[in-house]
């Protein structure tokens, strides 16, 4: 028996052709009911964003003069009364990860996306999207060395895809970043701010080059001016190191990406975590080691996918439409 497939939140439904054909209001013609449904369909669709956002992931735009500063399409601005409080990257169409730390209280927050720019003169490549839920790592823990640091962002609405609006790729569980790998660390200078006078967010979105360091090497620099006991290491397995070797690496915020090119693609292996590195510029930065949550985080996109009021609606929906048929 044939059959129509509709994706729903993730989950694939079967409508039999026998249940269709009673909506039908007969030879050459449809009943209002079949033509609702066939309406309904495109809306029905949405589980298949997910295979969209692994489709374009990690692959922006660069523009082909090479003296015109690339753009990052992942970039997020995490706002309050759209001030800028902290960074963050786009991974799918509602969903925007960032740091832990960032968030504080019950403040309303936005998300500014498409922009390089902090105050953007051109509104309709700048998308501002309230936030609708926040999802903190239940592990995060402690403010000046902080574990768990990592975040869910739940836009109010999704985004579409666009040449300035692109999701970053997730890392699999397993992926291993060599050390040494060249990686890229944007943002606006938020983090920054507490440890440099009169210092101003910078107009324009900054990028920096840096490379992943060995965690050990990276425990060392730490602990010469530490009171911490020397059997607790202060770079833990969650967290990881890059350096540009002596520049200063506030050039990223607070929350915002740490950006690796890995086989074409452009993954999230970071999320900026430790302001107290720059203190000095010769600190290495510290972020939170994505492999190690991206599990959590697309289990938690998927569930939200799939428990979504809008799914019930459906469901509920389509039940009334196709009345389970009595008899043979």
């Amino acid at each position: 028996m044939r059959g129509l497939r509709v994706s729903l939140g993730g989950s694939a439904y079967w409508l039999m052709a026998a249940s269709l054909g009673r909506l039908r209001a007969g030879p050459g013609g449809l009943s209002p009911l079949f033509l609702l449904l066939l309406l309904l369909l495109p809306l029905l669709s949405w589980g298949d964003r997910e295979d969209d956002t692994k489709s374009v992931c990690g692959q922006p735009w660069w523009p082909e003069d090479v003296d015109v500063s690339r753009h990052w399409p992942w970039e997020a601005s995490l706002r309050v009364e759209d001030k800028h409080v902290c960074g963050g990257a786009l991974v799918d169409h509602r969903w925007v990860v960032t740091a832990a730390h960032c968030i504080e209280g019950t403040k309303e927050y936005s998300v500014t996306l498409g922009t390089a720019q902090l105050k953007p003169t051109n509104p309709r490549k700048a998308i501002a999207i309230p936030v609708k839920d926040i999802i903190v790592h239940p592990r995060f823990w402690g403010r000046t060395f902080t574990i768990g640091d990592v975040a869910l962002l739940q836009l109010h609405t999704p985004v579409a895809f666009s040449k300035y609006v692109q999701p970053i790729c997730l890392p699999e569980p397993a992926f291993d970043l060599k050390v040494g790998t060249q990686c890229w660390v944007t943002g606006w200078s938020q983090a920054k701010l507490r440890y440099l006078a009169n210092s101003t967010l910078t107009p324009e979105l900054q990028e920096a080059e840096v490379f992943i360091m060995d965690n050990k090497r990276c425990d060392q620099i730490y602990r010469k001016k530490s009171s911490f006991p020397h059997i607790l290491p202060l770079i833990l397995g969650d967290m990881i190191c890059a350096t540009n070797y002596g520049e200063n690496l506030c050039n990223g915020d607070s929350g915002g990406p740490l950006a690796c090119e890995v086989e074409d693609r452009w993954i999230l292996a970071g999320v900026m975590s430790w302001e107290k590195a720059c203190a000095k510029a010769q600190n290495p930065g510290v972020y939170t080691r994505v492999t190690k949550y991206s599990k959590w985080i697309t289990n938690h996109m998927s569930n939200r996918a799939l428990s979504g009021p809008g799914t019930s609606v459906w469901l509920l929906l389509l039940s009334w439409l196709l009345p389970p048929q009595m008899g043979p």
